[in-house]
């Protein structure tokens, strides 16, 4: 049988990927049926079935019975896990060209939400001081997930990056709350962007 996989069996295959790599395990099919918007097991197993004739899954006949892929593997027993460190944060979201990394660093995995998603953003300025974040910080990102009330997030206002908490008014309005006194709150005059929410800090001490 052909190697090349449909576009729906690439898809099921990279939900895959992504879902072993948060949970160290595989999505049963529940799981997979309510991700992809079926009513139907047959329609998942068909395309299971496909990967598994392709060699591109192992699985058993247990709920969660897909076998760790050799990818997976591979990141999550390599000693190196790194993250690009982004300078800025465009418009559309992370980019991960030249362009804007200005490096990678080795972390540990344990620091990180969802890998695939996760970047790293240095912190320019003081306004969150009071919620320990200092200038020339380093925050990890992850750039799917939805903000809640609270979070500290990563935003574009005015094309300019900022990281503030995420926070509603009264009459349910979105502003930026900084965590300190000398600044103020920042109400958006037209759209709010928010490009990821901060997961973790990493802080470097130089001699």
């Amino acid at each position: 049988m052909s190697e090349v996989l449909t576009e729906k069996q690439e898809a099921v295959l990279k939900y895959i990927e992504d879902y072993q790599m948060e949970h160290g395990s595989s999505p049963t099919l529940r799981e997979m049926r309510e991700f992809f918007g079926v009513s139907s097991d047959n329609s998942i197993l068909k395309h299971l079935k496909a990967l598994e004739e392709k060699g591109c899954i192992t699985k058993d006949d247990t709920p969660r019975g897909i076998k760790l892929l050799s990818i997976v593997k591979e990141r999550l027993q390599s000693n190196e896990f790194k993250l690009p460190l982004l300078g800025m944060v465009p418009a559309g979201g992370p980019i991960l060209t030249e362009e804007y990394i200005e490096n990678w660093l080795n972390i540990g995995e344990d620091a990180v939400y969802r890998y695939k998603d996760s970047y790293l953003l240095r912190v320019k300025g003081e306004s969150m001081v009071d919620a320990g974040i200092f200038d020339g910080d380093i925050l990890v990102v992850c750039g799917s997930l939805e903000a809640r009330e609270g979070d500290i997030v990563v935003a574009l206002i005015d094309n300019e990056n900022t990281v503030k908490r995420y926070m509603k008014d009264s009459n349910g309005r979105v502003y930026l709350k900084p965590e300190n006194p000398n600044y103020e709150n920042i109400y958006p005059e037209g759209n709010l962007c928010t490009q990821g929410v901060v997961t973790g800090l990493l802080r470097y001490y130089k001699r």
